[in-house]
């Protein structure tokens, strides 16, 4: 007796598998029940495909075709299927898909669905103001856009933790300050609108250090200046246009082998041919015991610069 006959498949065995494996590459490898019945699986056949290991039964009506895998994404993926049609990937693991703040994992995964549901495994978020511009499909994985999921996480993150999710949303094109603003006004109840909101307003940073500048102005009252803007050519990280200066903002990340090095250093000569000195700052330069000093000497080269090129 061939397989098909066995396992009680209703359809040729190799035609079933090819089905079956299609259906694995579509969700890190896992699928439901309902998936596996359309494959031409009968009941039956689930139940023999379980009991000799070709199938694994993660959750309810959820399946690992072949062999479970365990890496975090998979298990999202899974978990997703897990919550019905409706369910989105949300919150900590929405963060980790679309890898804002950097953020690890969370074990179990975060999954929002429309109504209240208990299950081992996976942490449920009944969310039931969804709208069908706040959920995506990103990776293979339904999920929040990027702006619902900072919104969501608004009341647990620290003002840096928030702002950084937010620039690093933005740079990478995942969401837009008038997505966000929209997200903010649709939900204005929501405890995380007033904390999204006050982030915005500002052209984006690329990093931490970036975030920490924006403060360190206003605190010393220096004048008008742009952060990330292009100069000659050259993204810089700030300039004074008025006075043509450059600010850099030297944080070791981004500055540790030779070949940035040697950018750095032909960047700044590009800039000071087109007219603009470039003045390089660290972190601790704009920390409690050297930020007065630093803004000081800022004042004062800012101040040359003006009387240089005739400003008052």
């Amino acid at each position: 007796m061939d397989e098909s006959a066995q396992n009680g498949s209703s359809h040729p065995n190799h035609r079933v598998e090819e089905r079956l494996n299609a259906l694995a590459g579509r969700h890190y490898g896992y699928a439901t029940r309902a998936e596996l019945l359309a494959t031409g699986l009968t009941t039956r056949a689930i139940t023999y495909r379980s009991r000799v290991g070709r199938l694994h039964r993660r959750f309810p009506n959820v399946y690992a075709i072949g062999y479970p895998r365990l890496e975090p994404i998979a298990l999202a993926a899974a978990a997703v299927l897990a919550g019905g049609p409706r369910a989105a990937l949300c919150h900590g693991s929405s963060a980790a898909l679309w890898d804002l703040g950097r953020r690890d994992w969370p074990d179990p995964p975060h999954v929002a669905i429309p109504t209240d549901r208990r299950q081992p495994g996976i942490r449920w978020h009944r969310i039931s103001t969804l709208h069908p511009h706040e959920l995506r499909v990103h990776k293979g994985i339904r999920t929040t856009s990027a702006a619902r999921t900072i919104l969501d996480l608004a009341p647990t993150l620290t003002d840096p933790e928030l702002t950084r999710m937010v620039n690093d949303a933005r740079i990478a094109g995942w969401a837009h300050e008038q997505e966000l603003l929209e997200l903010c006004e649709r939900h204005r109840k929501h405890p995380g609108a007033s904390r999204l909101r006050a982030t915005l307003g500002a052209a984006p940073t690329r990093s931490p250090f970036e975030d920490r500048f924006p403060a360190f102005a206003r605190r010393h009252h220096l004048p008008p200046y742009r952060v990330n803007a292009r100069v000659a050519g050259f993204e810089v990280d700030v300039v004074f246009d008025a006075e043509r200066v450059i600010v850099e903002l030297d944080g070791w990340e981004f500055h540790r082998d030779h070949a940035q090095f040697t950018r750095d250093r032909a960047r700044d000569a590009a800039t000071l041919e087109a007219g603009y000195v470039t003045v390089r700052l660290t972190a601790a330069m704009l920390g409690p015991d050297h930020g007065a000093e630093t803004a000081r000497r800022l004042h004062a080269i800012l101040a040359q610069r003006r009387a240089e090129l005739g400003l008052k």
